[in-house]
C-alpha cells in the first residue's frame, strides 16, 4: 500500500469518517497543513470509536485485523488494521530491527505475548519476516514456561531475545536462581516499557554477552512511531519516514517544537492508514528532539494520558473513574498519579487531594477507608495491575493524602499535571 500524500488523506477522511468529519467541520475545505488540523482529544476518539455504530473508522469492518490495546475503564480500546496496511506496518518496522542490531542469520526468540487480541507476539514475528535480512524466528511467547523455554534457548543457541523488559528480568531471574547462564546471547529487544539500570544490571548477570537494545518505538493505536537509532542511548529513535508525521507540542500551547532539548508531549500522524485513521493523535509519552532536521528525538517517559507501571498500562482517566465511584462524598478534591522505583520494581502512587475544610481530614482512620476502597475500585477496573502485583511485577497500590496546593502543575500555565514518573531513566 502507498503512503497517502496529507492532503488526499485529509479529504478521504473528512468524507469517510463521520468523527473526522465533526472534529473538521469549521475547517476550511481545502485545509491542507498539517498544524492546521486540531489535536485528537483521546477520550472523545475512544469515545467514537466503539465496536458498535463506530464514527471513526472510513469504511464497513469486511476485512481487517483487530487488536486489543490499552483502555479507560469500562471502555477497552480496539485497533483495526486492513491487510495491506497490517502489511506496511510490519515491514516498516522490521526495517527498523536492522537499526537495532539484526544481522543476517540471527536466531531471535520472541517472547512477547500473544492471544486475547493483543499484537505483541504477531507484530514482531511479522516484522521479523518482513525484515530486510534473513533470521531463525523461534515463536516461544511470554506465557511458555521458562522451564521449557530455557532448554529451547540453549537447544537453538538464540542470538537474540526479544520481550518486555518485565518479561527479559523475570528470564534473567530464573537463570540466576538456578546458576546459569546465556552466553550465546548477544542482543536483548526490549519494547513496551523503559529499561532501568536496575535492571540492566540484572540482565547483565545472565547474558553476559548481550547488549540490551531497543528495538523500536510503536503502539497498536498510535501505530508506527520510532525506529532505534544506534548508540549508547536506547531512549533516541527516528521517526519512520514517510510513513509517520511526530510532532512534539509544547504542554501549555500545543504549539509544535522544533529546537532540540525542550520537552513535549508527542504527537503522530499515520500517512498509510485509511480504515481506521490516525492524525495527530497523542501517543501518550513526552519527548524532546536530539535532532529535529533528522527527525531524531529521545522518549522521556509517559504523558499525562497514560502510564506504563511494569506491564500494565493505566490511563488517568482509569483513576478518576475509580475515585468517582468510592468517593461518595466527593471528598476528593484532586488527584495525581506518581510512578515511582524501588527496589527493582514499579509502583503507582495515587495521590489524592482533599479539602482544608474537610472536617474528616484530620481522621487517619476515615481516610485509611476511603483509600482502600478507591484501590479496590481501581484495580476491579484494572485487574491486569493486581494480577502483576501476585507475581511480583510491580509494588500494590498506595495512597498518599495531600492537600490541593501540593499537587504540581505546569509552572507555565498552571495547569495540573495528571501523571508524575519519578523513575531514573537516564
Amino acid at each position: 500500500m502507498p503512503v497517502h500524500q496529507l492532503s488526499d488523506l485529509i479529504r478521504y477522511v473528512r468524507h469517510n469518517s463521520p468523527f473526522y468529519a465533526d472534529l473538521y467541520a469549521d475547517l476550511p475545505p481545502d485545509v491542507d497543513c498539517l498544524t492546521d488540523l486540531p489535536v485528537v482529544g483521546q477520550s472523545d476518539f475512544w469515545a467514537a470509536n466503539t465496536l458498535q455504530g463506530n464514527r471513526v473508522l472510513t469504511a464497513p469492518l469486511d476485512e481487517a485485523s483487530v487488536f486489543k490495546t490499552g483502555g479507560t475503564t469500562g471502555a477497552p480500546k480496539f485497533s483495526c488494521f486492513t491487510r495491506e496496511e497490517w502489511q506496511e506496518f510490519v515491514t516498516a518496522f522490521g526495517h527498523g530491527l536492522v537499526d537495532a542490531g539484526l544481522r543476517p542469520g540471527h536466531r531471535v526468540a520472541d517472547l512477547f505475548y500473544a492471544g486475547e487480541l493483543y499484537a505483541s507476539f504477531l507484530f514482531i514475528l511479522d516484522s521479523l519476516s518482513h525484515a530486510p535480512v534473513s533470521s531463525v524466528r523461534l515463536p516461544i511467547g511470554g506465557g511458555a514456561p521458562l522451564e521449557t523455554t530455557v532448554p529451547t534457548l540453549r537447544d537453538f543457541a538464540a542470538q537474540v531475545i526479544a520481550g518486555t523488559p518485565t518479561t527479559l528480568c523475570r528470564l534473567a531471574e530464573h537463570l540466576i536462581a538456578d546458576g546459569e547462564q546465556l552466553a550465546d546471547v548477544e542482543l536483548l529487544f526490549f519494547g513496551g516499557e523503559a529499561l532501568f539500570d536496575d535492571q540492566r544490571r540484572l540482565l547483565a548477570r545472565a547474558f553476559p554477552n548481550a547488549e540490551p537494545r531497543s528495538l523500536g518505538y510503536a503502539s497498536v493505536d498510535a501505530g508506527l512511531l520510532g525506529r532505534p537509532v544506534p548508540g549508547p542511548d536506547a531512549r533516541t529513535h527516528r521517526a519512520f519516514t514517510p510513513h509517520t508525521v511526530v510532532e512534539i507540542l509544547d504542554d501549555a500551547t500545543d504549539e509544535p517544537i522544533r529546537e532540540a532539548g525542550r520537552a513535549g508531549r508527542v504527537v503522530v500522524t499515520q500517512l498509510f492508514r485509511r480504515l481506521m485513521p490516525v492524525i495527530r493523535y497523542p501517543a501518550g509519552d513526552r519527548a524532546e528532539w536530539t535532532d529535529p532536521e533528522a527527525g531524531v528525538f529521545r522518549i522521556l517517559g509517559r504523558a499525562e494520558e497514560g502510564v506504563r507501571v511494569g506491564p500494565v498500562s493505566l490511563y488517568s482517566q482509569d483513576a478518576q473513574a475509580a475515585v468517582t465511584t468510592a468517593d461518595t462524598d466527593g471528598r476528593v478534591v484532586g488527584m495525581q498519579l506518581v510512578v515511582r522505583r524501588w527496589d527493582g520494581r514499579d509502583g503507582l502512587v495515587l495521590r489524592l487531594a482533599v479539602s482544608p475544610d474537610d472536617p474528616g481530614s484530620e481522621d487517619p482512620a476515615g481516610l485509611d477507608v476511603l483509600a482502600k476502597a478507591v484501590v479496590a475500585a481501581l484495580e476491579e477496573a484494572r485487574p491486569f495491575y493486581p494480577d502483576a502485583v501476585t507475581t511480583g511485577f510491580v509494588h500494590p497500590l498506595a495512597v498518599e493524602w495531600v492537600r490541593h496546593r501540593d499537587l504540581a502543575v505546569n509552572p507555565r500555565s498552571g495547569k495540573l499535571i495528571r501523571v508524575i514518573d519519578e523513575r531514573p531513566t537516564a
